[in-house]
């Protein structure tokens, strides 16, 4: 499992005070609220950072960075990523995982015959959708739905699944 989590990337500066523009990665944008301390992946160092003020502006995040005061100082970090110590992620709730986690994972079905490997998640809005690649090397998109993921198990790296009518050829 990762020990840090991406939650934004910065897109560009905002003003000439030091703010920047984040795009959310993360489910929830209000956590950022509550976010106190950052790491910023400048693809050379993990920067971490004081958080000093968010606000929100359409689908986008403003970020005032504790001792940075101007655009001069803030303008390297444009295009970087934004982390968060797993200890500072959000609490998950009862079946809930990050995608991070799932990425890798075996896929079984509920008879135990291996089927694949979890390779992504799409997040469509209404459920997930875990994309499979199977032992023969097609994908398969199966929904995040209590009738098709029978049971996540992150200490056996393993997903069992109920293969639903047409969703394999």
């Amino acid at each position: 499992m990762e020990d840090i989590l991406r939650v934004g990337v910065i897109t560009k500066t905002h003003g000439i005070r030091g703010e920047v523009k984040v795009f959310p990665t993360t489910d929830d944008p209000k956590r950022f609220k509550k976010l106190k301390e950052v790491l910023i992946d400048t693809g050379k160092e993990r920067r971490k950072m004081e958080v000093q003020s968010c606000r929100f502006q359409k689908n986008l995040v403003i970020i005032k960075f504790k001792g940075i005061d101007n655009i001069n100082d803030v303008e390297q970090y444009r295009q970087c990523d934004l982390y968060v110590s797993r200890k500072n992620a959000v609490k998950l709730g009862p079946n809930e995982n990050f995608i991070v986690d799932l990425i890798g994972l075996k896929v079984v079905l509920d008879d135990g015959t291996e089927f694949g490997t979890l390779t992504d998640v799409m997040q469509t809005g209404a459920n997930d959708v875990y994309i499979v690649k199977t032992l023969d090397g097609k994908e398969v998109l199966l929904p995040a739905i209590p009738e098709c993921i029978l049971d996540v198990d992150l200490d056996t790296e393993q997903v069992t699944i109920h293969l639903m009518k047409g969703l394999v050829d």
